[in-house]
């Protein structure tokens, strides 16, 4: 089955990472110069995929799809389901074909899976960390721009869920939204009065909540309150809207805040500052 992520071109991303690498209209560019001057144009390589590192798998359709706009006959075989979890050594795709294509192809095909699983991997151990299977794990808006298709999917590939996916799909009302509106109350009813159906509103003090929920907002997000206080927040709150925990959220705090009885709990770091896996790749001449 090919893949598909709502919103997101496969070819054209393809095509368009190839083309940065190969230099695609620029003078000289178009080609791998390397590969080309060294590699004969019909040899042949056998590769393996393979992880160094114990992870969640993500990315490995995408990596096939590099390899085989150069080289559409090559034989592909991915061995491990996306969003698994395999130890270190675990052979990752094994695939024969060109070898000129293999090795143009290999750097935007390991980049990719090493990002994605990167982040799976990390969410996977933030999943571990929360250890409340009443609770679910939020991603953010912090991602590289032109990669939050791919990124949100590794995400899920960890075992998160997705925030919105963008501007258009809920209204967040932040300090600065409140700053410019003049009160939470005030920067709720805007949005309820334009026909917002999901309001998220964010507030870092108590007080803020009552006026939010009369207001109008659908979820609040507790934004950097400690666990004592979201307590407070969340049996203040008394189940009217769903409430998630935000801000200062790390491997050693997201259990205890998680604990509070929030529903949610959002992590930027989880597209932000996850490491690459370490993933490569060996090829053998046929």
């Amino acid at each position: 089955m090919a893949f598909e992520l709502e919103g997101f071109d496969l070819t054209r991303f393809v095509n368009d990472t190839l083309a940065e690498d190969l230099g695609r209209g620029l003078p000289g560019g178009g080609r791998d110069v390397t590969s080309e001057s060294v590699i004969p144009a019909d040899a042949g390589f056998a590769g393996v995929m393979d992880t160094r590192d114990a992870i969640h798998v993500a990315g490995l359709p995408i990596a096939e799809a590099f390899f085989r706009a150069l080289d559409p006959d090559m034989t592909v075989e991915i061995l491990v389901e996306e969003g698994a979890s395999v130890p270190a050594n675990t052979d990752l795709m094994r695939f024969e074909g060109n070898a000129r294509a293999m090795l143009t192809a290999e750097r935007s095909a390991l980049n990719t899976v090493q990002h994605l699983s990167g982040i799976a991997t990390m969410v996977a151990q933030y999943v571990r960390a929360m250890d409340n299977p009443g609770c679910t794990l939020l991603d953010t808006r912090k991602t590289i721009p032109g990669l939050r298709q791919l990124e949100k999917y590794a995400v899920r590939m960890g075992g998160g869920s997705n925030h919105r996916m963008g501007l258009w799909d809920a209204a967040m009302i932040k300090d600065n939204h409140v700053l410019v509106a003049g009160s939470v109350a005030e920067a709720v009813q805007r949005a309820v009065a334009a026909g917002v159906q999901e309001i998220i509103c964010e507030v870092d003090r108590i007080d803020q909540i009552e006026p939010a929920l009369q207001a109008g907002a659908t979820r609040l997000l507790l934004d950097n309150m400690g666990p004592a206080v979201l307590r407070e927040a969340v049996a203040l709150v008394a189940g009217r809207v769903p409430t998630e925990a935000s801000g200062g959220i790390d491997l050693d705090t997201i259990h205890a805040k998680a604990a509070t009885g929030v529903d949610y709990v959002s992590v930027g770091r989880l597209t932000q500052s996850a490491p690459a896996a370490d993933i490569g790749l060996d090829f053998t001449p046929l």
